[in-house]
């Protein structure tokens, strides 16, 4: 099932998420709930706050990329309780971003190019493992959804204030995207 997706301004966007248990109800048709909401809004990465579950819960295809980045041919993966324990500050980059709670906005932002993660997968079985490149870029930025943090917030005060009416817009309904959103109400 397609699920809407929340727009910024949503509180559950800005709640740090719980870790989930493997007896977590509806599991397994969430998962596939988000792959379906995932491929349908275009994205490649979706957190479980973006569909107002404040839950450690991620997904990632990079398989859609692959005709550009050939190493992430099939990548297509599920984050439970996902936690970055490490980031190597030593090497950044800098690459522009979007979100699809943030519609038709994208700035550029700079993160660390390597980072160590701990996370399950759908099995429960456990993983910790350094992550570079791009994939280390989608991991921190939807892995930021799971602590109420969005990739705005790593941009400068400058680049916010030119956004300012863009992110007004978007909590007050005025927007425009192809794909099931849940704007805040007020």
């Amino acid at each position: 099932m397609i699920l809407p997706i929340y727009i910024y301004g949503q509180p559950v966007l800005r709640k740090v998420a719980e870790d989930i248990t493997p007896d977590y109800p509806g599991l397994k048709e969430l998962i596939q709930d988000m792959w379906e909401t995932l491929a349908a809004s275009e994205g490649i990465g979706l957190a479980a706050p973006q569909i107002g579950k404040a839950i450690r819960l991620s997904v990632i295809d990079l398989d859609l990329l692959s005709e550009d980045m050939p190493e992430y041919k099939g990548f297509r993966r599920a984050f439970i309780n996902p936690h970055i324990i490490e980031y190597d500050e030593e090497h950044t980059d800098t690459s522009e971003e979007g979100c699809l709670s943030l519609p038709s906005i994208h700035e550029k932002v700079e993160r660390p190019t390597r980072i160590r993660v701990k996370w399950m997968d759908e099995t429960f079985q456990e993983h910790d493992e350094w992550i570079e490149g791009y994939l280390a870029r989608v991991m921190q930025h939807e892995f930021d959804h799971l602590d109420g943090k969005m990739f705005i917030d790593h941009i400068n005060a400058l680049r916010k204030q030119l956004i300012k009416s863009k992110l007004k817009a978007l909590t007050v309904g005025r927007y425009r995207c192809g794909y099931k959103t849940k704007p805040v109400r007020h």
